[in-house]
């Protein structure tokens, strides 16, 4: 008897001692999250869906919000002339930019000419949730 209450109690100590919850890479997963979200939705030309990735996007007024989503629209038509679209594109790292208080998440863009561009898209946390800077 004495056994398995020393054993349960064991138990309930291992439990309890998990690994405390790293903020940084919930920050560093949660910005991914959103760019990967943007990036989608612009090579799917869902321009409207990438402006409500923006950090205050839902306090742009409504022409505003039609001239970002217009410029996102552009962007895409010039690769498209430029490179033949962007055909794809994956996260190649993460960095937090205690500075700016934003992190920086890099990707690689794979063009339809097989041109390859890595960039920084910049997203920060807004209002409880990470968002395009």
């Amino acid at each position: 008897m004495k056994c398995r209450i020393l054993l349960l109690l064991l138990l309930v100590v291992a439990a309890g001692c998990k690994e405390p919850v790293d903020r940084e890479q919930q920050a560093r997963q949660a910005a991914t999250e959103v760019v990967v979200r943007s990036y989608n939705h612009l090579l799917a030309g869902e321009y409207e869906q990438v402006v409500d990735c923006r950090a205050g996007a839902d306090s742009m007024p409504a022409t505003y919000r039609q001239q970002v989503a217009m410029a996102y629209k552009q962007f895409m038509a010039q690769q498209q002339q430029a490179h033949g679209g962007i055909s794809s594109f994956k996260v190649s790292n993460v960095q937090r930019d205690s500075t700016l208080g934003l992190m920086q998440v890099f990707l690689l863009l794979t063009f339809g000419d097989n041109t390859q561009e890595e960039i920084v898209v910049p997203a920060i946390e807004h209002n409880g949730a990470w968002r395009l800077k």
